[in-house]
């Protein structure tokens, strides 16, 4: 019992550490770096793989908690259930949502079991549990790494190696440190002391090489505006006072502020947030449907630039979550449309094995919405007659690296991030949302824009810098200077989103040399853990 207390107790440590490093700021981006300790401690600590793969399940529990807790809270209000639902879904999913703590424990355990030195425990767990990620795709994407924003020079890597590729650094790292403070007191304590440092250093000097090579960037400056009217739940906005009246709030408050935008700043285009006109476009289901499309089409032409916004798209009676480019003078119809491609599970789209009236009918928030397949480039044309390349990117897409890259690929100049935040801006997703996105800026090194119903709307630079934010609840505009060029490349550009594969292909490796070396004769492990001093 006293070593399940001490597991406990060591999850829980972990828990906190990793709760207070997702603010993604000084100093607790600091915790990332030793957050694992207590848990790595008690993990050598168990002698069965049944208690490893417990120890992964409790850490997979506590993390979720403890970074997630706003989760709670968002599965309760989406689904007007009581909040006992919202905290019996999260803690039942906990090992979907975060399977890698399971993986990595069972990795580590049989590493240890096998008598493995120091450095190969370390590096097999790190690669198993970024392995993981990537083969098992988490809800929110997220990985330690993500948490390196609030360190500019650090996260520069991430064009190299993406998050996964600075996951993969902390988990070194809380390995490093754990072996030196097992052999304090001796000279031996400065060996995985000194890599970890060699490695950071690297780090340090990688991304003081690219910061310099953005600021010698060129490219064509431009005027981006963004509004965020902060006004959400359309759909109980429409129960209250009726959908007419609900659509006519969300434009005219939209609209003026578009207004009040271009008579202070006269930006270039401006952007209003994912699905801010809540019904098709340019495929009207009324005539109350038309006359707000030419609304809105007045309303650009009065503006005299660009408006990128979102709404739903149509064809052959499937909708679509959609971005629409509309210049002045064009009417609505015949539109730039780009369709949201990766789709929130359960809420926007449902699988197909799970798509039926009697589960609609107890579940009526499943949504009905397709993924698109179109093209990840929309042109663009700007007032002084340029032609502006943007890369729209709706909620859930900026998620992907594959999108970002794929469009940047195709010539994008520009990323168009928008987004619906609300349902879960009582707590710390928006926060999370905005940080993985800036991530496609790093990737790609191109400038985003961002626009949300209710926060963070922001801008983001392509060294990863989150510039001109508006906050959750805050209604208000940004007028911002970007600068649109084609992406100047990345190793991520050239090579993908790579790191996650070839960690699992390590972790592979690495297991079968621990398998080939027991063949060979090696002597087998001693009852007792004889890494938990180590070997390096």
């Amino acid at each position: 019992m006293l070593r399940v207390a001490r597991t406990v107790g060591a999850a829980t440590a972990s828990a906190v550490a990793f709760a207070l490093y997702a603010r993604v700021a000084w100093p607790w981006f600091l915790l990332g770096w030793i957050g694992l300790i207590p848990w790595l401690a008690a993990l050598d600590a168990l002698r069965s793989r049944r208690g490893a793969l417990a120890a992964g399940w409790l850490m997979s529990v506590a993390f979720s908690l403890g970074v997630f807790w706003w989760f709670i809270a968002a599965i309760a209000g989406y689904a007007n259930a009581p909040w006992g639902v919202g905290l019996a879904v999260v803690l039942l999913t906990a090992p979907l949502l975060q399977p890698q703590f399971i993986v990595h424990a069972l990795a580590r355990h049989l590493a240890q079991r096998r008598g493995a030195a120091r450095w190969h425990v370390a590096a097999l767990a790190a690669c198993a549990y970024v392995g993981a990620e990537w083969a098992l795709p988490k809800l929110f994407a997220d990985t330690l790494g993500h948490g390196f924003l609030a360190a500019d020079h650090l996260r520069q890597a991430a064009d190299a190696v993406g998050a996964a590729g600075l996951t993969f650094v902390l988990l070194l790292a809380n390995e490093a440190l754990l072996a030196a403070w097992r052999r304090r007191g001796s000279r031996a304590a400065l060996t995985p002391l000194a890599g970890i440092a060699l490695l950071t250093a690297g780090l340090w000097g990688y991304g003081a090489l690219r910061l310099a090579q953005l600021a010698d960037d060129a490219g064509t400056p431009l005027r981006a505006g963004i509004v965020q009217a902060d006004l959400s739940h359309y759909d109980r906005l429409a129960a209250e006072i009726g959908t007419y009246d609900a659509v006519r709030l969300i434009l005219e408050a939209h609209e003026s502020l578009s207004a009040q935008l271009m008579a202070e700043a006269r930006p270039d285009l401006l952007v209003w947030p994912e699905t801010v006109y809540p019904t098709t476009f340019g495929a009207p289901k009324s005539a109350d449907g038309a006359a707000f499309d030419e609304e809105i089409a007045d309303a650009v032409r009065r503006f005299g630039v660009p408006l990128v916004f979102g709404s739903y798209d149509v064809e052959h009676g499937r909708e679509y979550n959609a971005a629409f480019v509309l210049e002045p003078g064009d009417a609505p119809g015949a539109n730039p449309t780009y369709r949201k491609a990766q789709l929130f599970p359960f809420t926007e789209r449902v699988p197909a094995w799970l798509d039926h009236a009697a589960v609609r009918a107890a579940l009526p928030w499943l949504g009905t919405w397709r993924p698109g397949r179109g093209d990840p480039v929309l042109p663009l044309r700007l007032a002084d007659g340029r032609t502006l390349r943007i890369a729209p990117q709706i909620c859930y897409d900026a998620v992907n690296p594959l999108l970002a890259l794929g469009a940047a690929r195709a010539g994008a100049e520009l990323l168009v991030t928008l987004s619906n935040d609300s349902w879960f801006a009582s707590g710390g997703g928006p926060r999370l949302h905005l940080v993985v996105s800036a991530f496609r800026s790093i990737e790609t090194r191109l400038w985003q824009v961002r626009a949300t119903n209710t926060g963070i709307s922001a801008v983001v630079s392509p060294s990863g810098e989150l510039r001109d934010q508006l906050g959750v609840g805050e209604r208000g505009t940004i007028a911002a200077t970007v600068v649109a060029r084609p992406s100047p490349g990345s190793p991520m550009l050239a090579w993908g989103d790579w790191f996650g594969a070839a960690a699992l292909l390590a972790a592979a490796a690495l297991a079968a040399a621990l398998f080939a070396r027991r063949a060979a004769g090696a002597p087998a492990p001693t009852s007792q853990l004889t890494t938990a001093g180590g070997r390096w």
